[in-house]
């Protein structure tokens, strides 16, 4: 799998991100995988384009989805997630690296404000209480 700069790099932080899970999909009828899905503690928080179109698909903070969505023309919508809570964020528009890195660390801590405190442990390898 080839991939250009900006996505590698944008990879390389997305598989950094503790207990991060990547699952790489492949369409039915095709044998090149297309994107790579994110999960930590089993809740996804990216999908990843690795063929075609460059871009990043993130959670983000409902009152936040609007502003960004004025504010670049590279945010928009474009899958059958929840508009209010996704944004597709192409990365070769006019979204700075620096903002979608930040949007990146956003969506995970997005998700993990939503795990349970048992969850929360086990992703910082704490011992499991009962």
């Amino acid at each position: 799998m080839s991939l250009n700069e900006r996505t590698a790099a944008l990879k390389a932080r997305l598989d950094a991100k503790p207990g991060a899970e990547a699952l790489v999909v492949t369409p039915p009828r095709s044998s090149t995988p297309n994107v790579i899905r994110y999960k930590v503690m089993g809740k996804m928080f990216a999908i990843l384009t690795i063929r075609g179109a460059e871009y990043v698909i993130l959670k983000c903070d409902p009152h936040l989805v609007e502003v960004l969505r004025e504010q670049y023309a590279g945010i928009g919508h474009r899958t059958h997630l929840d508009r209010r809570h996704w944004i597709c964020v192409m990365l070769d528009a006019d979204v700075p690296p620096a903002e979608v890195e930040r949007l990146t660390d956003h969506s995970y801590d997005v998700v993990c404000a939503g795990l349970t405190r048992r969850q929360l442990s086990q992703l910082r390898g704490e011992p499991v209480r009962k």
